[in-house]
């Protein structure tokens, strides 16, 4: 097969068909109510968890967001969790230096000096390994998370007009 045989039945066009940007947005409803079918999986009211997650959206320190929620850090940083976002305190050693404490396989403090923690951090890590993230909290954050996340990159990005 030659190149020709390839490129045959190829068209070239000066014009592309505008076919529009295909967008599916279920965020209209507030976000605390897009959270309240989970609020009882969630360390705190769907009210302070939406607080929680649009702080740390704008772009506040897990603390920050916490504290503008009324919450404890380390209660923000469970509710950030189960919405699926990585805050963990431990990388993948400490993870498994965890795993061995929960099988036993590890006293707690000899855990904690191996995965250089404090109580707290260790604490939080533990949790975050015995819990996993809801996926409907997931699902029903997704548009608050993702469109802030965006921002500060929004001068990097071409704008639809620069596309065409």
């Amino acid at each position: 097969m030659t190149l020709s045989d390839i490129a045959a039945g190829v068209e070239v066009t000066t014009h592309q068909r505008d076919r529009g940007i295909a967008a599916v947005d279920e965020t209209d409803a507030p976000l605390p109510e897009r959270l309240a079918p989970v609020a009882d999986d969630l360390p705190c009211s769907a009210a302070t968890a939406a607080t929680v997650v649009e702080a740390y959206a704008a772009g506040k320190s897990v603390g920050d967001a916490g504290r503008a929620a009324g919450v404890a850090p380390v209660m923000a940083a469970k509710t950030l969790h189960l919405v699926g976002e990585q805050v963990s305190p431990v990388g993948p050693q400490g993870r498994e230096m965890i795993a061995d404490w929960l099988a036993g396989d590890l006293s707690r403090s000899d855990a904690i000096a191996l995965a250089d923690v404090t109580e707290q951090e260790f604490a939080l890590a533990v949790y975050i390994e015995t819990h996993e993230p809801l996926p409907a909290a997931r699902d029903a954050v997704e548009g608050a998370l993702t469109t802030e996340e965006r921002d500060p990159l929004g001068e990097t990005m071409s704008d639809v007009g620069e596309l065409l």
